[in-house]
């Protein structure tokens, strides 16, 4: 006992001495291209100011809360790129002093930012755009996902359904690109699990549904042969809420409405979804919402690079993520890892409604020969990016 207490403040001092050694910044850029949005249907559900932001943010103090131990320091730098303004011009400033970047912006604007020559080397994470073709044949090197794409979602939502033996359906499509882009996905989706979209129709984006609910529904849905579920791709959200107790037959709706699949849910409670979404809801005053939990995680995955590499180097970070030994604590149930051959990232699907957790895909029954979590979405034999070979 009386040799003991001695050594300790020399172990102390050593400690804090290899600590002050190994301190190293890591500067993380959140970067949001602003877009021209429709009017909202409701006043009740605005969207956010901040949505993405925040989430980056909360991955900031809890990368901040490890750091702290470990001598790394996080900073966290957010811009936002005014409509009309020079989107390249602005990326080209954050990559200046930035090699890890979180964006928030649509599809063809990050494959710009990507293919930057100074973006070369660099690590961007996409935290919004659900396009397919960017973990297809537009995949780039230098671009990891934490949003899932559409095939994802489809293949959740999907599961689901034919778990329930719901495998007769209908659809009705918006005419936004992405809600075509999302019953494309739908289509391969139920293709691929065995259930049948028996008819499809279009909406006519000229009505105001708000006053025409009562009268337009029941006609555009009368002749819908005999189905389980109603499908609605509708991801701007123009018609798809008024489908459910409106259209002819009493059918549950699912997709852009109804049972909707997506990255994450207010109403994820399990696996310690509670405190995420207690601590994200102090930080922004607001539930967390799909963007803020990409963004959450992108900044966690660094984080968690950093923790184990103690480098800041983008390179080796993106390295580290796409390898074997990765593994993120997700508030989703299941270690959360990335596709070596796109850059997506592994995770379960939440299929929930406005008030309730439907369902947590993948699915038991649903078997993959590697990870389970790889029957969402596109799997290695079919996959078309070329650019992390």
């Amino acid at each position: 006992m009386t040799h003991t207490l001695p050594i300790i403040p020399a172990l102390v001092a050593n400690f804090a001495a290899s600590t002050a050694l190994a301190s190293i910044d890591v500067p993380i850029a959140y970067l949001e291209m602003e877009i021209a949005r429709p009017p909202v249907l409701s006043n009740l559900d605005p969207i956010p100011d901040d949505l993405g932001r925040m989430g980056a943010a909360l991955g900031l103090a809890d990368n901040t809360t490890t750091g702290g131990f470990m001598g790394h320091n996080y900073v966290l730098t957010d811009m936002v790129v005014p409509l009309g303004d020079d989107w390249l011009e602005a990326a080209r400033d954050v990559l200046a002093g930035h090699r890890i970047v979180v964006v928030n912006a649509p599809a063809d604007a990050l494959l710009a930012l990507a293919d930057l020559p100074e973006a070369a080397g660099a690590l961007i994470f996409n935290a919004s755009a659900e396009s397919d073709t960017l973990r297809e044949g537009d995949c780039r090197a230098n671009m990891l996902h934490t949003m899932p794409g559409y095939a994802m979602r489809a293949d959740a939502l999907m599961q689901f359904l034919v778990s329930k033996r719901w495998t007769d359906l209908v659809m009705i499509t918006g005419q936004h690109p992405a809600d075509m882009e999302f019953a494309d996905a739908l289509r391969e989706s139920a293709t691929k699990f065995g259930a049948r979209i028996r008819a499809e129709r279009e909406w006519d984006m000229s009505s105001d549904m708000r006053r025409n609910i009562g009268q337009e529904f029941p006609v555009f849905t009368q002749d819908f042969p005999s189905h389980h579920v109603m499908l609605v791709a509708d991801e701007a959200g123009d018609f798809g809420p008024f489908l459910e107790f409106n259209a002819w037959e009493p059918r549950p709706v699912a997709g852009s409405a109804g049972a909707r699949p997506d990255a994450w849910s207010d109403r994820v409670e399990a696996y310690g979804a509670a405190q995420l979404q207690l601590r994200f809801k102090r930080l922004a005053d607001r539930p967390m919402g799909v963007v803020d939990y990409a963004a959450w995680a992108a900044v966690r995955s660094v984080g968690e690079a950093v923790t184990r590499l103690n480098t800041n180097d983008a390179t080796a970070i993106r390295d580290y993520i796409l390898g074997d030994a990765f593994e993120l604590a997700a508030f989703k149930g299941a270690a959360i890892t990335y596709r070596d051959w796109n850059g997506q990232m592994r995770q379960p699907i939440p299929v929930a409604t406005r008030t309730a957790l439907v369902a947590m895909p993948p699915l038991p029954g649903f078997l993959h020969q590697v990870s389970t979590l790889d029957t969402l979405g596109r799997d290695r034999a079919e996959t078309a990016c070329n650019a992390f070979n």
